[in-house]
């Protein structure tokens, strides 16, 4: 009988404890039939006493119907399902009595894993049980039964696997742990393998501790076992038919992991401790420890894998969505759309995993369509300790990794004092995610045996513990010593590898003395060849598109399936946009942003927009993705532009900001030729997110080296909303502008819009543009633009006022940028103030020289002021003092116009947001009047 159908016996019969399944009584009576031994004693008796016509019958019929049992059957099932509740006991909670944890802290343990906890007596233990769930035999003693299950969840191995709902993928992983009892059986070569790569990491710790005595490298002391891991797991990839393994970790370890498993030369390493003074460090750079390094793996079958190590900052577990974006990213180049080229491998800390919010945000987005990238190892090196904070003070849980248990993969708790447990739990965890394409977790119980850092002292806080550290070999010793008790090698042949590695760490030390530094990092070839960072060029680039292909574009975007069934208000949606491909009716900017990303695919350059409702869009503007009003079946047009286009992808995101912003990031750094972009609901929301513009994407050029195109569009424009929906918070990235690290752009008009799209992609500077985006004038007349402006031109820093005459009688100039101009363009034109207007589209790199020969049109004495709608405190306000010249100022001094400075963005109160929006256009028409707006 199989697992399944005893599984149905089990549930029809032994859980009620007064039925027991005919089915079940039938396959115990044919096995007795054929071999009487196989059948427990119990059943035996039985089935020897059964001579009523009744039971035959009744077997013969093969009746599925139950029946009430006798006391002679009744113990009998009684005491099967004790058995088989020991056994679901052992696979729920076996872990917790596992021998994972090195330094030998006690175990919580648990009762369910005694057999007297179900009522089996020491008498029951020689007794034969149905052991059909079990890999084995189907009958065997309960003392055989326990000695399995022990051996499979009680050893170096803690399995957490049932709350996994699927049991075809329980009983895949019952299957292969129980089957070989969770322990691999190595070959004399892979012992050699890890013992070599541990000797790699033992010595280099030592050696760079012993060379740069007080230098802060956070070793992998104590973890040792990390490089032996690695070196399996990519081993295993390569085997699999993987091409490529994006990696993403914290500072613990990676120099270990630089050296050792990303190839980078120990001169280099070296090299960098020295931290020689050069030109090209005057500014920028980043610590050795937050580097990262590519490399081409040549795997032990002679294949090749290319390896990629993100650089990852000091907020410990925000490289994780950086990695699966890159990932993703990279599999999509190569259209690896069964993901199962290209990989990721996440390393961290237990204190990081526990608790660092982005961690759940990873793990969330690892089933969505939008993300997934066919399954992630998480690697946990965990020192149970987090820099001074124990465990029981750094989470409510019993391992750091339980958030981990929200998705349905298993949790392997490992001891890294027992090499070959984890090389059991890298095999086990590869298969898993190839079968599965799911994420898997190996916790890596192991220790610290420095501080935090070199210099820090961990006995001040933890002096128990360290005083078991001190007394523990290194994981080398000790797995030496194991080989030596097993034969499996001598002590000349382990020396001659200890000799060898501290050999060639003595030559590279030299030469790093001797010689200057011989980069080995990746320059920008491949994919980057040809694009370029640094300062912002000069030239114009030509972003119109020619009138036949535009039309065709948005022709096909207005194009829906026969027999798709249009939401009725859609309808008009779509023949409007149809009359603006016409050039019958002017682009919104909805159209413009679709036809731009249109007519960038049929180019051959690939789109990816994700965010929160990107989709509809937020204020219903973009309907890129129409739904079927009968049977819901989505239909996206962008996708359908024609045969030959390139990639499109519109993603709904989770409702999170930092995890989806800093996987689109990731994607970006291997889609450069790509619009990537990132939509946040409203602007303010990328606050959540601060992190990865801060750590990322604004100083990653100046950090790294590493270019990015990535586009954030976000919703910005004072309507009444409050304080939260109102403003983008462009005064942080203003901040953070410096050495023209990314730009700023505010624009206001659709043909703007889509020049400012197409030119992120087709001018080779690539910077990450932030693109603030409007609200109500998605819908205003005054932002729309004809035809002929999508056709010719390129995208302007600056706006002239389209009044000429009025460069003669002007009396004064207003500076602006966004909704505000539009607001102050609107009254103007009922008012016929002679006030000149100037939108400055992108305020960073700011275009000084574009305004300053705009006003230069202008009497040379004409007032010139700054209009905002945000606080003086926010805004563009000070930056605009600080960045313009002091030349240009000389000239023209600017005043500002904008609401008073508060602590909050804006008033609560629509009402009173009107009063206030109403006094800053009269200040700006009539700046005798006033020029700072009180409120509130």
């Amino acid at each position: 009988m199989n697992h399944q159908k005893f599984d149905s016996a089990a549930s029809a019969g032994l859980q009620h404890m007064n039925v027991f399944s005919q089915d079940y009584l039938e396959s115990l009576y044919r096995d007795f039939l054929q071999n009487p031994d196989q059948v427990p004693i119990e059943w035996q008796e039985f089935f020897r006493n059964q001579e009523s016509i009744e039971f035959r019958s009744a077997t013969a019929a093969q009746s599925t119907e139950p029946r009430e049992l006798s006391a002679s059957e009744m113990g009998i099932a009684q005491l099967q399902d004790r058995v088989d509740q020991l056994v679901r006991g052992f696979r729920v909670r076996g872990h917790l009595e596992a021998n994972i944890d090195p330094l030998g802290m006690p175990r919580p343990g648990n009762r369910e894993l005694n057999p007297d906890s179900y009522g089996l007596l020491p008498g029951d233990m020689q007794k034969k049980f149905s052991a059909r769930t079990i890999y084995g035999d189907d009958y065997r003693t309960l003392e055989e039964i326990v000695d399995q299950l022990r051996h499979t969840y009680c050893r170096s191995i803690g399995a957490q696997f049932m709350h996994i709902d699927d049991h075809h993928v329980r009983e895949w992983l019952q299957e292969r742990m129980e089957g070989s009892r969770n322990r691999i059986n190595l070959t004399r070569e892979t012992q050699i393998r890890i013992l070599n790569r541990l000797t790699d990491a033992v010595i280099f710790e030592e050696f760079v501790r012993k060379k740069y005595v007080g230098a802060k490298t956070f070793s992998l002391e104590g973890a040792e076992t990390l490089i032996p891991l690695l070196d399996l797991a990519i081993e295993k990839a390569s085997g699999d038919g993987l091409v490529e393994v994006v990696l993403g970790m914290a500072h613990r370890g990676r120099l270990n992991v630089l050296a050792n498993i990303m190839n980078k030369r120990t001169e280099n390493i070296f090299w960098t401790f020295d931290d020689p003074v050069t030109d090209s460090k005057r500014s920028g750079g980043d610590v050795l420890y937050h580097l990262g390094h590519s490399c081409n793996w040549t795997a032990s079958d002679g294949s090749k894998i290319h390896l990629s190590l993100c650089f990852n900052p000091s907020h410990l577990e925000y490289v994780n969505t950086v990695a699966l974006g890159r990932c993703r990213s990279k599999q999509d180049r190569i259209n690896d759309d069964p993901r199962n080229k290209v990989m990721t491998i996440l390393i961290h800390g237990d204190a990081a995993f526990a608790g660092e919010g982005i961690v759940q945000e990873t793990l969330n987005l690892s089933q969505l369509d939008g993300y997934k990238a066919g399954g992630t190892l998480h690697l946990i090196v965990n020192n149970q300790v987090g820099f001074t904070t124990d465990a029981n003070e750094g989470r409510s849980t019993t391992y750091c990794s339980d958030v981990a248990k929200m998705l349905q993969i298993p949790i392997f708790h490992v001891n890294g004092e027992d090499p070959e447990a984890v090389a059991q739990v890298v095999e086990l965890s590869m298969e898993f995610r190839r079968t599965f394409q799911r994420d898997v977790v190996i916790d890596m119980y192991c220790y610290r045996r420095l501080g935090h850092n070199e210099s820090d002292e961990p006995r001040f806080t933890q002096p128990v513990m360290y005083r078991t550290i001190d007394r523990l070999p290194t994981i080398r010793d000790s797995y030496l010593k194991r080989l030596l008790k097993m034969k499996e090698v001598t002590t000349e042949e382990a020396e001659v590898i200890a000799v060898k590695r501290r050999e060639e760490l003595d030559r590279d030390f030299e030469s790093a003395q001797k010689s200057k530094y011989n980069s080995d990092e990746q320059s920008l070839g491949g994919y980057w060849h040809g694009y370029v960072g640094g300062r912002e060029p000069d030239e114009l680039t030509p972003t119109g598109v020619p009138v036949g292909k535009l039309s065709f574009a948005v022709q096909r975007l207005c194009s829906v399936p026969p027999n798709f069934n249009v939401n009725p208000k859609l309808k008009r949606v779509l023949e409007n946009r149809a009359e603006m491909g016409q050039g019958k009716r002017p682009f919104d900017w909805a159209t413009a942003e679709l036809a731009a990303m249109a007519t960038l695919a049929l180019e051959g350059h690939s789109v990816r927009l994700s965010g929160q409702d990107s989709g509809r869009g937020t204020f219903s503007q973009r309907h890129a993705i129409l739904h079927d009003t009968e049977s819901g079946k989505r239909y996206i047009s962008l996708e359908n532009i024609s045969d030959d286009q390139a990639r499109i992808e519109i993603i709904n995101s989770p409702l999170c900001e930092s995890g989806v912003l800093g996987f689109e990031y990731g994607y970006s750094l291997d889609h450069p030729e790509s619009l990537v972009c990132w939509e946040a609901q409203f602007g303010d929301f990328w606050n959540v997110a601060q992190v990865i513009v801060d750590q990322f994407i604004s100083s990653a050029e100046e950090k790294w080296r590493r270019l990015s195109g990535l586009t954030l569009l976000l919703p910005h424009g004072f309507e009444g909303a409050g304080p939260e929906h109102c403003s983008a918070r462009v005064e942080r990235f203003l901040t953070l502008a410096a050495e023209d690290n990314i730009q700023v752009v505010n624009p206001t008009t659709a043909a703007q819009y889509f020049h400012l799209l197409r030119r992120q992609v087709l001018r080779k500077w690539r910077k990450p543009l932030i693109c603030l985006t409007p609200k109500s004038l998605l819908r205003e007349p005054l932002v729309n633009s004809v035809q002929a402006e999508l056709v010719d031109g390129y995208f302007q820093k600056v706006l002239p006022d389209p009044r000429i005459e009025l460069r003669r009688s002007a009396d004064r100039v207003v500076l602006c940028s966004g909704k505000v101009a539009i607001d102050l363009l609107k009254r103007r034109e009922q008012t016929s103030q002679p006030v000149a207007l100037i939108r400055v589209e992108q305020l960073y790199p700011l275009p000084e020289k574009e305004i300053a020969e705009l006003l230069d049109q202008y009497p040379s004495d004409i007032p010139v002021y700054w209009l905002q709608e945000e606080p003086r405190n926010m805004g563009a306000w000070h930056f605009m003092k600080v960045r313009l010249s002091d030349e240009f100022q000389a000239r023209w001094p600017l005043k500002a116009i904008c609401r008073r400075e508060s602590a909050s963005p804006a008033t609560g109160s629509k009402s009173m947001h009107k009063i206030e929006q109403e006094e800053l256009i009269e200040a700006a028409l009539d700046v005798g009047q006033r020029v700072s707006v009180k409120s509130r």
